[in-house]
């Protein structure tokens, strides 16, 4: 054990010093998505999916990060990545709505233009015209409408079609002032 330490000790280091900085990255990270969460009144089940695509994206990094580290051979890595793109590739293809409206909720999180309970109305000819938001899933929105019809709304039209807050129900921070 102590032979494979002495080999290989410059390439420990390196693995201990990228690990520890992934770690400090994703503190900070998930510190900004927390507090504009909070900033912005989000329901805590969409912070904490957030939170998970950025875990899934710091450890792709990291991975990548470490096997260079390693000295893992870019051509081989370059096989490995376009294999697997090729058949990530093809699956997004049949289903490339999934991954426009997993974008679109994470804009959506940042942007927070509408909340849980807002009264809002779709510009689209095919819409009904008026309904309250229950949920904001990762992929699409539950709207119910006056009538009691529950919709599933997906996240991406969200961003396409235009959209007016009709009514925002009063929150509990909101009315108190810290001037």
């Amino acid at each position: 054990m102590t032979e494979y330490i002495s080999i290989y000790r410059e390439e420990i280091i390196k693995t201990l010093i990228a690990i520890a900085i992934l770690f400090l990255i994703r503190f900070l990270l998930f510190k900004t998505v927390k507090k504009v969460g909070k900033i912005g009144d989000i329901d805590r089940n969409r912070t904490l999916l957030i939170l998970k695509y950025f875990n899934v994206f710091i450890f792709t990094i990291g991975a990548i990060a470490i096997s260079f580290l390693w000295g893992v051979d870019f051509e081989d890595l370059g096989l490995l990545f376009s294999s697997a793109f090729a058949v990530i590739g093809v699956a997004f293809f049949a289903s490339w709505s999934i991954l426009s409206n997993v974008t679109a909720g994470i804009i959506l999180f940042f942007s927070f233009p509408f909340k849980i309970g807002d009264r809002i109305r779709i510009q689209d000819k095919d819409f009904p015209s008026e309904a309250i938001i229950e949920d904001i899933k990762a992929f699409h929105l539950h709207l119910r409408t006056d009538d009691g019809e529950l919709i599933t709304y997906p996240n991406s039209l969200m961003l396409q079609k235009g959209i007016v807050v009709i009514d925002k129900p009063q929150r509990e921070d909101e009315g108190t002032s810290t001037l």
